[in-house]
């Protein structure tokens, strides 16, 4: 009798340790799924760049300083992207810092962008504008779920038992937030208004 109750004892083991190591799985997928949401649109973002420069490009030709700025911050941002790694610290901090540094250029280049009306009226400028405002809101939102799986990530990782039995399964670390700069994302963020 006593034999049947450590058998059991230890099945009810295993399968609370199956279903802790199931939930990580699924907390560490949702992550990864709104990572992949934020992926897409700041591929967006930065493939709307360039052609937002070679249109300012004809009108601002005395702000080459500014344009050249705008393209090696979205250069920057896009290869901190490209190593980016949600689960190291360093790695997400080198990309905030790229992405508030993307946000700065883009804000200033808006800025130098009120004295060229002529700029602000066309129409491949205002397609331009308007697609990178919807893409800017798109990443706001993505960012956000991707904050809300971390955050639920981070909080069962952390809870007891779970933290006992995470390292052991692999999960070793909190998973990272994306988080930038508020004063400096509406100091700098880009503005459409036309």
């Amino acid at each position: 009798m006593g034999t049947y109750i450590v058998i059991g004892l230890i099945v009810l083991g295993v399968i609370f340790a199956i279903g802790i190591f199931n939930n990580l799985v699924k907390y560490k997928n949702q992550v990864d799924n709104a990572f992949a949401q934020i992926d897409v649109q700041l591929k967006r973002r930065y493939d709307l760049i360039p052609n937002l420069i070679e249109v300012a490009k004809g009108y601002m030709k005395h702000e080459k300083e500014t344009l050249d700025a705008v393209i090696k911050a979205r250069n920057s941002a896009l290869s901190s992207f490209d190593n980016l790694n949600p689960t190291d610290a360093s790695s997400v901090s080198n990309f905030n810092q790229a992405e508030q540094g993307l946000i700065s250029s883009m804000g200033k280049m808006s800025f130098v962008m009120e004295d060229y009306p002529d700029l602000k009226a066309n129409e491949n400028m205002i397609k331009l504008h308007e697609e990178l405002a919807t893409t800017e809101n798109r990443i706001s939102f993505a960012r956000q779920a991707f904050n809300d799986g971390v955050m639920v990530f981070n909080t069962y990782r952390q809870s007891f038992p779970q933290n006992f039995f995470a390292p052991m399964f692999g999960f070793k670390s909190d998973a990272n937030m994306l988080e930038f700069d508020d004063k400096e994302e509406i100091k700098h963020a880009p503005k459409v208004s036309f």
